[in-house]
């Protein structure tokens, strides 16, 4: 019994991960695709002026 005890969470930390990583293909484009893209350049959008304005002040 003893196997089993140290099997275990080998075997549940793999099948963690493999629902993460199925998890993590399955979200990726599609339907999702759109709203990340538009939140990724949102942010960018918003720090390119703030980058902008430290490099002017550098000079």
């Amino acid at each position: 019994m003893d196997y089993i005890a140290a099997l275990t969470p080998s075997a549940v930390m793999a099948v963690a991960f493999t629902a993460l990583i199925v998890t993590i293909v399955k979200s990726q484009g599609g339907a999702n695709k759109a709203k990340e893209d538009a939140a990724v350049d949102a942010v960018y959008a918003q720090a390119a002026p703030e980058a902008s304005a430290e490099s002017e002040a550098r000079v």
